[in-house]
C-alpha cells in the first residue's frame, strides 16, 4: 500500500534531504552553511517563497539537498506535499521544516493519481518513511482519502448505484463488516419510499447499502452519505452546464465511506453503521413529479417543490433509519446545496449541528488538521419555510432564501430528538490544484471528522 503513496523503507543516508524554509527562515539558515552554498542559493534567486524549490548540487553534480519554500502560515501537512509530483525521480527524506507524520501524510496525498482511464507519466519520487511516526495512521488516512477521490472522479457511467453499493461491500469485506443492500421494489417493502421515488426512473435501480461493524457493546456511531450518482435534475431538468459536474453528486457518500474505512482500519472502539442511499436522478416515464407527495420512513409527508432538490429527499429515509437506534453520534455528508457554495465557496464546507459541544469539537479539529469547515445556524425562525400547505414538509421552499439552512432544517425533521447530529454540506471537489490536493474529487472534512471521532470514542 505504501508504494502507492511513494513512501518507502530505505537507508536515510542514501536519500536526498529536503529542507523546508519560509522567507523569514532563509537568512538564518544560510548563515549556518558554507559560503559557497550561501552564494549559490543567492545566485539562483531562491527566496523561500511558497512553491519554490532549489536543488543544491553535490561534488558529482547530483543534488545533495533540496530546498523547498513555504508560506509562513502553511500547515505542516502541505509543506512538502507538492514535491511528490514535482521532484525528479529519486529517493528523498525529510530533513527539517515540517512535523514528520503530517509531512508524510501530505506527501502521500500529493502522490495521488487517477489513472483508471489514462496513465500519469509524471515522475514518481519516493520519500523515506520518517522515523518514529505512526505509519498506520498515515496509510489508513491516505488510503481512505485516495478511495474517496477515486470514487468521485469516476464518471457516472462507471459509478452508478450498483457500483457505489459495490464499493461499500468491498470496503466492508476488507474489514469484516456485515453489509446488506436493499434494491428496487424491496425499498418499498421496507418503507424506504423516498429513496425509491427519487431513483425509480433510472435503468440502474435505487438501493440502500447498510454496513455494520464493531462490538455491539460499544457506543453507536452512524454515518450517512448522499449517494446521488448522477443528477439530471429530474423533470425539473438542469441545464447542460448545471449537469456537467453531476458525477460528483455522490461525494457525500464517498466521504462517509472513506471515513468508515479509516475508522475500521484504526479499529476504533465503536459500533459503526454506515447508510448510503444510492440513486440516479434520471428522467423517464416513471420519474417522480413536481408536487408529488411522498410518505417518508417516519410517516411524515414530503411535497416535492422541485425534483432537483432530491438529495435531501433520499437522506430523509436514511436519517430516520440511522437515528432510530439512538446512536451516540449521527453524522451525514452531502453535496447538497449551491447556496452553501455561494456563501462559503468550494473549499469550506458548511457545518450544521444540533449539539454545541459537537459543533465546537468539529471546528476545533478542522482548524488543527487544516481541514476546515464553517458553522451555519439551524435557525429556528426559518422552520416555517420548509412547511407545506399540502404536506408536512416541502423539499424546495419558495424564494430560495437561506437555501443551505432550510435544507438542513428539512433534514433535522428526520432526526430523532436527543440524538447528537451534525450535517455537512460539502463540495467534495477541488476546483484548482494545490499542493497535496489535485484538481478533482476531494475528501473534505474526512481528516477533521476522524480526529474528532478518535478523541470522542478512542
Amino acid at each position: 500500500m505504501s508504494e502507492r503513496f511513494q513512501l518507502i523503507d530505505a537507508e536515510p543516508v542514501t536519500a536526498v534531504p529536503i529542507t523546508v524554509l519560509a522567507e523569514s527562515e532563509l537568512e538564518p539558515w544560510l548563515r549556518t552553511q558554507a559560503p559557497a552554498t550561501a552564494a549559490w542559493v543567492k545566485a539562483q534567486g531562491f527566496k523561500g517563497k511558497a512553491g519554490e524549490t532549489l536543488a543544491l548540487p553535490g561534488a558529482n553534480g547530483a543534488p545533495q539537498c533540496i530546498l523547498a519554500g513555504r508560506a509562513a502560515d502553511t500547515a505542516d501537512i502541505w509543506r512538502i506535499a507538492g514535491l511528490a509530483t514535482s521532484l525528479p525521480d529519486g529517493t528523498y527524506r525529510l530533513d527539517s521544516g515540517a512535523a514528520p507524520l503530517q509531512a508524510a501524510l501530505g506527501w502521500a496525498l500529493g502522490a495521488y493519481r487517477f489513472e483508471r482511464y489514462k496513465q500519469d507519466k509524471r515522475p514518481r519520487p519516493a520519500l523515506v518513511w520518517p522515523g518514529g511516526i505512526d505509519r498506520g495512521e498515515v496509510t489508513r488516512l491516505a488510503g481512505a482519502i485516495h478511495r474517496v477521490r477515486d470514487l468521485v472522479n469516476t464518471p457516472a457511467g462507471d459509478m452508478g448505484p450498483t457500483a457505489l453499493a459495490g464499493a461499500v461491500e468491498e470496503v466492508g469485506r476488507a474489514h469484516g463488516a456485515k453489509v446488506s443492500v436493499t434494491v428496487g421494489e424491496d425499498l418499498l417493502k421496507q418503507g424506504y419510499r423516498a429513496i425509491h421515488a427519487v431513483g425509480r426512473a433510472a435503468a440502474d435501480p435505487p438501493r440502500l447499502a447498510d454496513l455494520l461493524w464493531g462490538d455491539e457493546t460499544k457506543p453507536r456511531l452512524t454515518l450517512v452519505g448522499k449517494g446521488v450518482c448522477f443528477d439530471t435534475g429530474g423533470l425539473d431538468l438542469k441545464t447542460a452546464s448545471g449537469m456537467q459536474m453531476m458525477k460528483k453528486d455522490m461525494g457525500g457518500a464517498a466521504t462517509a465511506l472513506g471515513l468508515a474505512e479509516a475508522i475500521m482500519a484504526a479499529n476504533l472502539p465503536v459500533r459503526l453503521r454506515l447508510l448510503v442511499p444510492a440513486v440516479e436522478n434520471a428522467v423517464s416515464a416513471n420519474s417522480y413529479h413536481p408536487l408529488d407527495v411522498i410518505l417518508a420512513r417516519n410517516e411524515k409527508t414530503i411535497e416535492i417543490g422541485n425534483t432537483d432538490a432530491e438529495g435531501r429527499v433520499i437522506l430523509s429515509d436514511a436519517l430516520v433509519e440511522g437515528s432510530r437506534e439512538k446512536p451516540a453520534l449521527l453524522l451525514d455528508f452531502a453535496t447538497l446545496t449551491g447556496a452553501a457554495r455561494v456563501a462559503l465557496g468550494p473549499e469550506l464546507p458548511a457545518l450544521f449541528a444540533n449539539d454545541e459541544a459537537l459543533g465546537d469539537a468539529l471546528l476545533r479539529h478542522g482548524r488543527a488538521a487544516d481541514d476546515p469547515m464553517w458553522r451555519l445556524p439551524l435557525w429556528p425562525g426559518y422552520r416555517g419555510l420548509v412547511e407545506s400547505e399540502t404536506a408536512d414538509l416541502t423539499n424546495a421552499p419558495e424564494g430560495g432564501m437561506a437555501g443551505a439552512i432550510t435544507a438542513a432544517l428539512f433534514l433535522e425533521a428526520f432526526v430523532e430528538k436527543g440524538v447528537a447530529w451534525a450535517h455537512f454540506d460539502t463540495y467534495a471537489w477541488n476546483q484548482k490544484a494545490r499542493p497535496g490536493r489535485p484538481k478533482g474529487g476531494e475528501a473534505l472534512l474526512l481528516r477533521a471528522c476522524y480526529a474528532m471521532i478518535k478523541e470522542r470514542f478512542g
